[in-house]
């Protein structure tokens, strides 16, 4: 259906307070779903962040970037309740922790989302931190079943924080299952499973929806794609990386492009776009979403092998 976005990302936008010295901090706005509508809007597709942000200066600043990335502005909701804020107070490694209670993005409402959005949904993202905040992980949870029944297909990328301890482990499982298209990291693994069993619990995570897509990345050690008895490993290509910030979120917006507009290639082919774009989010800092111009000259130096 024209006038609806094709491509919809579902949960969390917020602010990143950087410190940057013993007294000296700086904001810089962020979340991982909002960020993979706007690596998705980066690429062309038409595209909407579905969430709620506050009214103050810190949702103003969200609304301003979502409006910059070409999102489509009838799917942000804002509340006249408290921000959604990640504390950074260490840069290297980051350390971190989140306030927000009964913040905007916990009273976002699926009911008020445009009539009819749905039809005009292909694909539509969960993940982050929105999936471990009630009761806004009840309302996405809700939706993604919606979705499924209507057709829509379903990417989640978990995207392990501190707070997802086992009383996540339920939904961490529900949305798995509903999934098309689910990206995991090594890293991931080892949060959410809570040991350092990865290949077991990579194994235990794809006995929960065997039909799915899985996107497995290990950073500078590259990735792999996995569908049914089918796997596909990949290299990423030598580059002088600036900042890694956004380069999980650009790698499953690399590989939804791909599925979405490339759907005659195979499933290395699909890796080898997701592993480019997570490497061209590396060359620019915080979070720069590639463009598929250099997608596509660093996908031609990802290396497959079997």
């Amino acid at each position: 259906m024209s006038g609806f976005p094709s491509f919809v990302s579902a949960g969390e936008a917020l602010t990143d307070m950087l410190r940057t010295g013993s007294d000296q901090w700086r904001s810089q706005v962020g979340g991982s779903t909002w960020n993979v509508a706007r690596v998705m809007a980066r690429l062309g597709v038409p595209s909407a962040f579905a969430g709620a942000v506050s009214l103050d200066v810190f949702g103003d600043a969200l609304a301003k970037a979502n409006d910059a990335a070409g999102l489509d502005a009838r799917f942000l909701q804002r509340y006249a309740k408290s921000p959604l804020l990640a504390i950074v107070h260490e840069l290297h490694p980051p350390t971190y922790y989140f306030i927000g209670d009964d913040s905007a993005d916990l009273h976002f409402d699926a009911a008020q989302l445009p009539a009819g959005w749905m039809q005009g949904a292909q694909w539509v993202h969960f993940g982050g931190i929105s999936l471990a905040r009630e009761p806004l992980a009840g309302k996405l949870v809700a939706l993604a079943e919606a979705l499924k029944a209507a057709g829509v297909k379903i990417s989640y990328d978990p995207n392990f924080r501190v707070m997802m301890d086992e009383r996540y482990d339920a939904t961490l499982a529900r949305m798995t299952a509903l999934a098309d298209v689910v990206k995991v990291s090594d890293e991931d693994l080892a949060g959410l499973f809570r040991h350092d069993r990865i290949d077991a619990s990579f194994a235990q995570l794809r006995s929960w929806n065997p039909q799915a897509t899985f996107l497995y990345t290990r950073g500078a050690a590259g990735a792999s794609l996995y569908q049914g008895e089918r796997s596909w490993q990949a290299s990423p290509p030598k580059i002088e990386v600036v900042d890694s910030v956004g380069a999980g979120d650009a790698s499953i917006g690399g590989l939804l492009y791909s599925l979405m507009y490339r759907p005659g290639v195979d499933g290395g082919e699909h890796l080898r776009y997701a592993v480019a774009a997570g490497a061209g989010a590396c060359l620019a800092a915080g979070g720069s979403p590639p463009s598929v111009e250099l997608i596509e000259s660093l996908a031609a130096r990802t290396v497959l092998f079997v």
